[in-house]
C-alpha cells in the first residue's frame, strides 16, 4: 500500500512554491498526495510568521489533521518552524519540526511514520541557511509560482523574515530558465516570479555579494522562454524596481502590466523608523514612471498601520498620500509586535483599537481604488486567462492587468486565454465582458 501525504500552506506565494517542491520529493519517494481534508498517513504544515494570526491558526490546522487521521504523523516546516520550533513542537499531535535548512530534506527524517511520544526538532542557527534550493508550484492552479530568490539582507525594524529565512541568495539564471521551461511544458500559461526580495536577485547561490546577474537580466532572459504566455512579477521593493525594468515590461512579449510594490507608510518619519530603503518621493517617482509607459497598469500596494510612534497626523499623511496616488488596490497589514525585532522595543505603542480603526479606513480606501481602476478599464479590450474552479456556477479569470472577470461556468474555457471587451462591473465587484474572436 502506498502511503498518503497531505499539505497545508500558510502565507505567501513563496511558501506555495516550496510546498509544491516538497510534495514532489514525497511523490519521488513513493507517496500519493491527497487533499488536506482527506485521510493521510502524514500531514505537512508549511507555516508563516508574518502575522500574528498565522501563528494562531497553526493549532487549528493540527486539529484538522488529527480529525482526518488521529494516528497520522504531523510535521511542521517553514518560517514559524524556524523562529519558534519549541512552541510548535509543544502543540499536541506534532511529531516533527524542521527549520530553514532542513525542510527540503523532510523525507530523510521520516522513517516509520509512528507517532512520537515527544516531538522532534531539527533546526539550525539561521546563519547556516546560506545555500539555495530552487522550487516552483504546479498542479494546483492555472498559474505557477516560480521561486528565483530567498532570504533578505534588509533589516526593517518590524520584520522577522531575515531571522526565518536567512541571507539574500539567488538561484542560478540557468536553473530559473530550466524550471520555467519545465513549467511551460506542463501546459501552464502563467508564471508568477516569487521570492523574499526578488529585486535583489543575483546575489550568489550561497549569499555571496557578487551579483552574477541582475533582476533586469533575469526578466530579459525569461521573456525569451518559449511556451510561456504570461509572466507576472510579484512583490518588489520600490528602490529595486529600476526604470530599465519598467521600460522592458512595457514592451515585453510575456511580462504583464501588473506590479505589487510595498510602501508600508506614506510618512517619511515612519519610513525612517521602519528602516525602509527609500522615502515617499522615490515611491511617487516609481508610480509615475509605470503609469507613463503603461497607463493601464495595475499597481498594488502593501501598507502597515499602527507602527509604534505613528500619530494621527502620520496616519493621515499615509491616507492622503495613497488617496492621491494612481494605484489600484491595497494590502493592509495591522502592525503586530514580533519578538527579536527592533520595533517591538520602541515606545509610543499605538493602542489596538486605534490600529483597527486605521486599518478599516485604509481597507475602505482600497475598495474605492479598485473600483475606480476597474471603471477606468470598462470598454477596453484585454486578454483573460480563465481559472479552473467552478465557483457557484461561474468561471473566473484575470486580465493581464489583473482585472477580475466572470461568466457562467464553461469547462472548455479552463486554462485558456481569450480576447474580451470589458463591459460593466457586477454587484459583486467583478467585471462582465464580451468574448471577442468567437
Amino acid at each position: 500500500m502506498r502511503k498518503k501525504v497531505a499539505f497545508y500552506t500558510l502565507g505567501c506565494k513563496l511558501n506555495f512554491s516550496e510546498t509544491s517542491t516538497i510534495a514532489r520529493n514525497f511523490t519521488d519517494e513513493g507517496f500519493d498526495r491527497v487533499d488536506f481534508s482527506e485521510n493521510a498517513d502524514i500531514y505537512v504544515i508549511n507555516t508563516c510568521s508574518v502575522t500574528e494570526n498565522a501563528d494562531k491558526r497553526f493549532k487549528t490546522i493540527v486539529k484538522q489533521a488529527q480529525k482526518g487521521n488521529p494516528d497520522a504523523f504531523v510535521a511542521a516546516v517553514g518560517c514559524y518552524a524556524q523562529l519558534k520550533p519549541e512552541e510548535l513542537v509543544a502543540v499536541d499531535g506534532v511529531d516533527l519540526v524542521l527549520g530553514a535548512t532542513e525542510k527540503f530534506k523532510i523525507t530523510d527524517y521520516i522513517n516509520d511514520l509512528s507517532k512520537n511520544e515527544f516531538g522532534e526538532i531539527h533546526s539550525c542557527e539561521i546563519e547556516e541557511a546560506d545555500f539555495y534550493v530552487g522550487s516552483y508550484s504546479i498542479g494546483d492552479r492555472t498559474r505557477a509560482f516560480l521561486k528565483v530568490q530567498d532570504g533578505c539582507d534588509y533589516k526593517c525594524t518590524y520584520c522577522t523574515i531575515p531571522l526565518a529565512r536567512g541571507i539574500s541568495r539567488s538561484d542560478t539564471l540557468d536553473n530559473v530558465l530550466k524550471n520555467a521551461k519545465e513549467i511551460s511544458e506542463q501546459g501552464i500559461k502563467e508564471i508568477v516570479l516569487t521570492g523574499v526580495n526578488i529585486g535583489d536577485y543575483g546575489k550568489g547561490e550561497f549569499g555571496n555579494k557578487k551579483h552574477e546577474h541582475t533582476f533586469y537580466e533575469l526578466v530579459q532572459a525569461l521573456d525569451g522562454v518559449e511556451g510561456i504566455e504570461r509572466l507576472r512579477i510579484s512583490s518588489i521593493e520600490p528602490n529595486l524596481l529600476k526604470n530599465e525594468t519598467i521600460d522592458f515590461v512595457s514592451k515585453s512579449r510575456t511580462f504583464v502590466p501588473h506590479f505589487h510594490i510595498p510602501l508600508q507608510s506614506g510618512n517619511d518619519e515612519i519610513l525612517k523608523l521602519m528602516r525602509r530603503r527609500y522615502l515617499s518621493g522615490l515611491y511617487v517617482d516609481r508610480i509615475k514612471k509605470i503609469k507613463e509607459v503603461m497607463p493601464h497598469a495595475c499597481i498594488g500596494v502593501d501598507v502597515i498601520v499602527g507602527f509604534p510612534g505613528e500619530t494621527d497626523d502620520h496616519f493621515l499623511d499615509t491616507y492622503n498620500f495613497l488617496s492621491e496616488l494612481d494605484i489600484s488596490y491595497l494590502h493592509v497589514f495591522t502592525y503586530s509586535e514580533r519578538e527579536n525585532t527592533v520595533a517591538a522595543l520602541l515606545e509610543d505603542v499605538v493602542p489596538q483599537d486605534v490600529r483597527k480603526k486605521r486599518s478599516k479606513m485604509l481597507r475602505g480606501l482600497s475598495v474605492k481604488k479598485r473600483r475606480a481602476f476597474y471603471e477606468s478599464q470598462i470598454g477596453a479590450e484585454r486578454t483573460v486567462l480563465f481559472e479552473s474552479e467552478n465557483k457557484e456556477g461561474y468561471i473566473h479569470g484575470f486580465t493581464e492587468n489583473y482585472v477580475k472577470v466572470k461568466m457562467p461556468w464553461n469547462p472548455s474555457f479552463v486554462n485558456t486565454l481569450n480576447k474580451v471587451k470589458l463591459l460593466d462591473i457586477d454587484d459583486d465587484g467583478m467585471v462582465r465582458f464580451k468574448l471577442l474572436d468567437q
